[in-house]
C-alpha cells in the first residue's frame, strides 16, 4: 500500500486517505464485494408466479350458455374507432370489488382467481337456472399497473395482466431497452424503498432476471448511461467524460482508451489514480504503476463506478514547465514595474 494522501475537507481540516495498490487480489476483492451487495439487493424480489386476481376496475365478460340474453346485461360492443379509454363491454367490478349479474344480484369477486370467480358466478345463477354453465375472462386489465420510467422505448405505464409481470417482461411491454441504457443500473421503487438491479450481473451469478416480479404499484427506472459516467483528468490526450457499454461495465482501460490513452509527452505512467466516492465521507484511492504490460492487464480487469475520478499525473519536467509559467508573468511584471520607476 503507498503513503496516504492527505485530502482538505469542506472544515478545512484535514484527512489521511489510504491508497491501495491495484493489484489481482484487490481488484478480486472489490468484485466478491460488490456480488455481495447485488445478492443482498434482490433479496426478497423473487417469488413464483401465482395465478391473476381481479380487483377494482377490471371488466369481465360472462358467458352463460343457452341464455344469449344475459349477454345485453354487458352492455353494447365497443367500436372498432371508439377512444382508448372507453370502457369494453362486460361487468366492471365496482370500488366493493362486486359485479352486478343478471337476475343474482351482486357477487363479490376482487381478490378472486379466475376459477374462483366462475365457481360465485355459477352458484349465485344455480338459484335461477339449472346448471347454467357458466365462462369468466377478463376483456379488460385496469386494477393493478407499475410504471416503468427512463431509458426504454416506450415509458408510462404498463397493466399488469394474467402474464406474470418479471423484470424482462416489464422492460420488454415498454418496448425494450433504449440504445442510451445502462442495463446494470436499474432502479425499483416499491413501498418507498429503492432496490438497485443489475441485470448482466445477475447473468453473470447464473441469477435469472426473470425470476423477480412485480407488484401493483412498483416503479422501475432505467438510469441512462450519461449518469454513469467516469471523469477522466490530468496527462490524457482528451479529457472527458467516459461513459459505460451498455452493459453498464467500464474498466479503467476503456476509459483511457476513450480518452485518448496517456499523453507520451507529458503523463508520468507510474502515477495513474482512481479516486472513489470523492463526495462521501470515505473516499478511496486506487494506484497503478502502468509501466509495464502486465498493469494493462490490471487495468482492463479493474472495473470502474459511477462517479470514479481518473487521473493521471505529469512528469516532472511538465510539473516544472508548469511552474515556470505561472511565475514568469510575475517576474516579468515586476521587471517591467521596476524599469518604469526608474
Amino acid at each position: 500500500m503507498s503513503e496516504p494522501a492527505t485530502l482538505a475537507t469542506s472544515d478545512n481540516t484535514s484527512m489521511q486517505v489510504p491508497i491501495a495498490e491495484i493489484n489481482a487480489t484487490l481488484i478480486q476483492q472489490l468484485k466478491m464485494s460488490s456480488s455481495a451487495i447485488n445478492s443482498e439487493e434482490i433479496k426478497g424480489l423473487s417469488d413464483k408466479p401465482s395465478p391473476y386476481t381481479f380487483g377494482t376496475g377490471d371488466v369481465l365478460q360472462i358467458v352463460v350458455w343457452d341464455h344469449p340474453e344475459l349477454a345485453e346485461a354487458q352492455g353494447p360492443q365497443q367500436q372498432s374507432n371508439g377512444r382508448p379509454y372507453d370502457p369494453p363491454q362486460g361487468f366492471v367490478i365496482d370500488h366493493n370489488g362486486n359485479i352486478q349479474i343478471p337476475y343474482a344480484g351482486d357477487a363479490h369477486v376482487a381478490g378472486l382467481t379466475m376459477d374462483e370467480a366462475r365457481s360465485v358466478v355459477t352458484s349465485a345463477l344455480s338459484r335461477f337456472f339449472i346448471k347454467p354453465k357458466v365462462s369468466v375472462r377478463v376483456t379488460s386489465f385496469r386494477a393493478k399497473e407499475i410504471f416503468v420510467d427512463g431509458e426504454v422505448r416506450v415509458p408510462g405505464t404498463v397493466p399488469i395482466n394474467d402474464i406474470p409481470m418479471t423484470l424482462f417482461e416489464a422492460v420488454n411491454r415498454a418496448g425494450g431497452f433504449a440504445p442510451t441504457a445502462d442495463q446494470s443500473h436499474l432502479v425499483l421503487v416499491r413501498k418507498g424503498v429503492s432496490y438497485s438491479l443489475d441485470v448482466p450481473g445477475m447473468l453473470a451469478r447464473n441469477v435469472n432476471p426473470a425470476s423477480i416480479l412485480l407488484q401493483d404499484g412498483d416503479l422501475l427506472r432505467v438510469v441512462s448511461r450519461e449518469e454513469s459516467g467516469v471523469y477522466v483528468m490530468g496527462e490524457v490526450n482528451k479529457p472527458m467524460t467516459a461513459l459505460p457499454l451498455r452493459t453498464g461495465k467500464l474498466s479503467l482501460s476503456d476509459a483511457l482508451s476513450q480518452a485518448g490513452s496517456l499523453n507520451s509527452g507529458s503523463a508520468d505512467a507510474a502515477q495513474l489514480y482512481v479516486i472513489r466516492g470523492a463526495q462521501s465521507s470515505e473516499p478511496r484511492v486506487f494506484h497503478l504503476d502502468a509501466r509495464s504490460p502486465v498493469s494493462m492487464v490490471l487495468a482492463n480487469q479493474f472495473e470502474l463506478l459511477p462517479k470514479d475520478v481518473v487521473y493521471v499525473d505529469g512528469n516532472g519536467l511538465v510539473r516544472f514547465s508548469r511552474v515556470l509559467n505561472l511565475l514568469l508573468p510575475a517576474i516579468n511584471a515586476s521587471l517591467t514595474a521596476a524599469v518604469v520607476t526608474k
